[in-house]
């Protein structure tokens, strides 16, 4: 039986893993990422914000377990995150960017997620994983936290997108079947939500596709073809809308069998935000398989993130972040939460 410190290994080392394959995808579409490397399956470098900011919602989550709220985030921002911003954030998404000079500004939550434009961006849902890690079996209350997460950067579907991944997270750290991860994620955001349409739309995609037609260029690409053209949305000019990234990450994570190797290397080839969605599809997968499941030549490549984008976090390794998280999961249940 795989244990929930193993589960919490694999999500976070999936995450990290399909970030970092993603990351030199980022904004190209299917058909460039096909030129230049036929299909992505090894990890060149590493990797991004995405990573980072999972390792500090980590750290949130052991330091204040359920009683995580929007003003301690925020606080943890002011405390932590922004007297090490001497320059520019490189590689922040714009919510957080925003979220930042809204704080600078003395504006507390749920504002600081309102003021600036980007309140649908993925920044939430890219990190939303160790909430679900801390949840397991309990989708609402992986949502419920991420959510207080969320208020200090995000609002609407940004939110929701979120809500999303942590109760797919949850669901998967129990061993769920994949169908079932997806419906958890479908039972934490209203069934009217451009969410919920993104997500459904995806899986009745790949539920469509002829058996085994993933496998093969054309199969693939056929596929590919139409998860952009059931919830990509052409006209926006950037590629990290919440909606849309979660839906194509969970279509990645059902073509794949729940499979952490077919369910990344499938997430990547569909561009867009591609870092963000190979790390969803990853941490899920993740934690569905345990850390096993995470290829080891993946792993090997995983090192201490560089604090690149957050300094506070520069020298801290995904598995440390899991098998604290685990540990806090230990010390809610020994206190009878």
């Amino acid at each position: 039986m795989t244990s929930y410190r193993d589960r919490a290994r694999g999500c976070l080392l999936g995450l990290a893993a399909g970030d970092a394959l993603g990351a030199p995808a980022e904004n190209l579409t299917p058909a460039e990422i096909r030129r230049r490397w036929g299909r992505l399956t090894e990890i060149e470098g590493g990797g991004t914000d995405d990573t980072e900011y999972a390792v500090f919602a980590a750290s949130l989550l052991r330091r204040h377990g359920h009683g995580l709220t929007a003003a301690l985030v925020a606080a943890a921002y002011r405390d932590e995150i922004i007297p090490r911003v001497t320059g520019p954030m490189r590689g922040a998404g714009f919510s957080e960017l925003g979220t930042i000079e809204a704080l600078r500004r003395g504006l507390e939550p749920p504002l600081t997620g309102r003021v600036h434009s980007h309140g649908w961006s993925d920044g939430l849902a890219m990190r939303a994983a160790p909430y679900g890690i801390f949840c397991p079996g309990d989708p609402a209350e992986a949502a419920r936290l991420v959510e207080q997460d969320g208020l200090v950067s995000g609002s609407g579907e940004g939110i929701l997108g979120g809500r999303a991944v942590a109760g797919a997270v949850a669901a998967a750290m129990t061993g769920a079947a994949p169908e079932d991860v997806v419906r958890a994620a479908l039972s934490v955001v209203p069934d009217d939500s451009w969410t919920a349409r993104a997500v459904r739309r995806a899986r009745d995609v790949v539920t469509r596709a002829p058996q085994g037609g993933t496998t093969g260029p054309a199969g693939e690409d056929g596929l590919v073809e139409a998860l952009h053209e059931a919830v990509v949305v052409r006209h926006y000019p950037w590629t990290d809308l919440a909606p849309e990234a979660v839906a194509l990450a969970l279509a990645a994570f059902l073509a794949g069998g729940g499979e952490v190797e077919a369910a990344v290397t499938f997430a990547v080839s569909l561009g867009r935000d591609a870092d963000t969605i190979g790390a969803i599809a990853g941490a899920v997968s993740g934690a569905l398989r345990g850390e096993a499941g995470v290829p080891a030549r993946w792993a090997a490549r995983i090192a201490p993130v560089t604090g690149t984008c957050l300094p506070v976090v520069a020298g801290r390794h995904v598995l440390d972040a899991a098998d604290e998280l685990a540990d806090g999961l230990a010390d809610e249940l020994v206190e009878g939460r």
